[in-house]
């Protein structure tokens, strides 16, 4: 099938509105994606998202999978460490795949051989608020619904690969490249993460809130990179490469295209731009690729500060004059913490401090509400989230000539591909507070 209209995607948005009423469906401007998202802002008011309501993105279609025969293979272990030899290959599930030091892990290995973990990950599509870029940028137009917290469990990938004799004394500089099993038209998805981020707090995820992982998110497993944009959490995961480079076009030793979901799409440029391929990178959070000049098209990795107002929107009727109303949201900053969020209720002239309460986890969303002490009007309600680092959502997206100095300015950059915006003002929520006792 060609790269233009996948036939496919509307059959499986159709499906997957069936069993999740949480979700809508999304413009795609190239008809190439099955993506839906949040239905609503009500979303935001949980720390949790109900799977009902969870975003879905993903290109090429759900592969049809016997979780039973479906096998992980690990790679590219030579010199990578004192890695076992094949003699325990019954352990894995499976057979040598040629290198004495490669493995072929079967399902019930990755459940039942290591230990089991849940973590919380605060998932983001990577173009989460592509549609509020001015021009607009091609693709899916995501407002603000795609990105939801959730509970997955799994298997710590440092178990598997310390069991390969690969330690964290062989991070630096490796990486660990992860390619799912969707290909098609020989078109490789390969994503490509530090391995001192594996080690920390990487999984493969084969349940997801309690549930067994659903299709389309993934089953029978995935890559789970908490904090990390939604691109790097790679689903129907079939072989984990550990290499000395991140992925590069022509690295893998399979046909078709490698490297065009790491090196080309998913890099913030601006428009007409062809990002040059890096073997390695030594930083690799994307706010600090953004504001230095090592990387001169950044990668997205870890998700950039952002907050979203759930509730209240719309219109809201006073039982009187004036009315305590609580404003609740949700905050993330990727791998860093939040520290705070504020709360504007007349469009950003003043700001007032909101309080964050929930849970705290690593990589995962801080709920946050405020006392709006509301009258009858019509209200700009603004949330902005500022990390541990002193970064603060930017206000608005910039014009395409101010890409440059967008970060100078305080603007988030518009790129072509409109990843990672984060500005606060395209996320305003617009509010008519009435009384009840008003003619």
């Amino acid at each position: 099938m060609s790269n233009g209209e996948r036939g496919q995607r509307h059959e499986e948005i159709d499906a997957i509105l069936e069993r999740k009423p949480g979700v809508r469906e999304v413009r795609d401007e190239a008809n190439r994606y099955t993506v839906v998202g949040a239905a609503g802002r009500k979303t935001y008011t949980n720390w949790l998202t109900p799977i009902a309501e969870h975003f879905v993105c993903h290109r090429n279609p759900i592969p049809e999978i016997d979780a039973d025969s479906w096998h992980v293979s690990l790679t590219g272990l030579d010199g990578a460490g004192a890695a076992k030899d094949a003699d325990d290959a019954d352990n894995w599930g499976g057979e040598d795949i040629g290198s004495k030091k490669d493995a072929v892990l079967s399902m019930a290995a990755i459940q039942e051989d290591f230990p089991t973990v849940a973590i919380a990950h605060t998932m983001e599509c990577a173009g989460n608020g592509r549609g509020q870029h001015d021009p607009e940028t091609s693709s899916v137009q995501w407002d603000c619904g795609a990105v939801g917290t959730s509970i997955w469990t799994g298997t710590p990938l440092r178990s598997i690969l310390r069991a390969r004799g690969i330690t964290e004394r062989a991070e630096e500089d490796r990486w660990l490249t992860a390619i799912g099993g969707d290909s098609i038209d020989e078109e490789v998805f390969a994503r490509s993460i530090p391995l001192s981020k594996v080690f920390e707090d990487c999984i493969l995820a084969y349940g997801m809130n309690g549930q067994p992982l659903p299709a389309e998110h993934g089953f029978p497993v995935r890559l789970i990179a908490p904090g990390w944009y939604g691109v790097n959490n790679v689903k129907w995961v079939e072989e984990l490469r550990v290499s000395d480079s991140m992925v590069t076009e022509g690295s893998l030793d399979r046909p078709g295209t490698h490297a065009e979901w790491h090196q080309s799409s998913y890099r913030i440029h601006p428009e007409g731009a062809n990002p040059a391929e890096h073997g390695t990178i030594a930083e690799v959070d994307t706010w600090a690729q953004l504001e230095s000049n090592d990387i001169e098209h950044p990668y997205t990795f870890d998700a950039t500060v952002m907050s979203l107002i759930g509730a209240p929107e719309g219109r809201l009727e006073l039982e009187s004059g004036t009315e305590t109303i609580e404003v609740l949201g949700v905050a993330w900053a990727g791998d860093d913490a939040v520290e705070t969020v504020e709360i504007s209720a007349d469009g950003g002239e003043h700001w007032s401090e909101a309080d964050l309460f929930g849970p705290a986890y690593a990589g995962a969303s801080r709920l946050f509400s405020y006392e709006w002490e509301a009258t009858p009007g019509t209200y700009t309600l603004l949330s902005r989230a500022t990390d541990e680092g002193g970064r603060t959502q930017p206000a608005r997206i910039s014009d395409p000539d101010e890409y440059e100095e967008a970060i100078e300015k305080g603007l988030f950059p518009w790129n072509e591909g409109g990843y990672a915006a984060n500005a606060y003002v395209p996320n305003a929520v617009e509010v008519t507070v009435s009384s009840s006792d008003s003619e």
